[in-house]
């Protein structure tokens, strides 16, 4: 199935308990069977994450403000966009803080790579930003192509997190394995955050790559140390 395409590279598979079950088989069995594959390059696994086709990580530079399509493209992989949620809604209030406004657009997609799940990402606009705006517009187009604003740039965190219950179900992975979070502010020209968006990455599919300059050189742009509550 594998050799078919059948899941495809990146994809999740079943539990051992699952596979042995299928195949009539126990759980020592699938796993030296997994095993074998992996020594054939065909899958592999990680702490919390399971058993996955193998695929090489999507490297995402963090030097430019660019979108997961773009990145994609970059890297010769084919991308989709499914909407899951577009809605005129109340913004939570970590968001409406940064956009000074509860009235919201808020967005809620799965962006696919290679025809497997690669991203949950929610967007929150301002409503007022927003209201032009149609479900086919943003299936078609990320928000940066389709707000008729000038952006200055952004600020994006990145933390490591566990999947919970939805974000499992969205990306095709177990619940509670590692997943990358990433929230990112996009401001206008005048310095109004205008945009913000959550990312969440199955750990295994993508990660992240600063370039650093030699000693003596400006800071790398887009990396900071920030420091939490703890």
């Amino acid at each position: 199935e594998i050799g078919a395409g059948l899941p495809g590279p990146g994809s999740t598979l079943p539990s051992e308990a699952s596979l042995g079950a299928r195949f009539d088989t126990s759980r020592v069995t699938v796993r030296k069977a997994l095993e074998l594959l992996r020594e054939e390059g065909l899958v592999s696994s990680r702490q919390g994450a399971g058993w996955f086709v193998s695929t090489d990580p999507l490297p995402q530079n963090l030097t430019r403000l660019g979108t997961i399509e773009e990145q994609l493209v970059a890297s010769d992989r084919s991308s989709d966009r499914e909407i899951l949620d577009f809605a005129f809604t109340t913004a939570p209030t970590w968001v409406s803080t940064h956009l000074n406004t509860a009235d919201v657009l808020e967005v809620r997609r799965r962006n696919m790579a290679d025809g497997v799940a690669f991203a949950r990402v929610t967007v929150w606009c301002p409503a007022r930003l927003g209201q032009h705006l149609t479900r086919a517009q943003v299936e078609a187009a990320p928000f940066y192509e389709v707000l008729d604003i000038e952006l200055a740039g952004a600020t994006q965190t990145i933390a490591a997190a566990a999947a919970g219950d939805d974000d499992a179900g969205v990306l095709g992975v177990p619940v509670g394995s590692p997943v990358l979070r990433c929230t990112r502010i996009t401001s206008d020209a005048d310095g109004n955050a205008v945009l913000v968006a959550e990312h969440v990455f199955p750990g295994h599919l993508t990660e992240f790559v600063v370039d650093l300059p030699h000693i003596g050189a400006i800071d790398p742009a887009g990396l900071r140390l920030v420091e939490g509550d703890g």
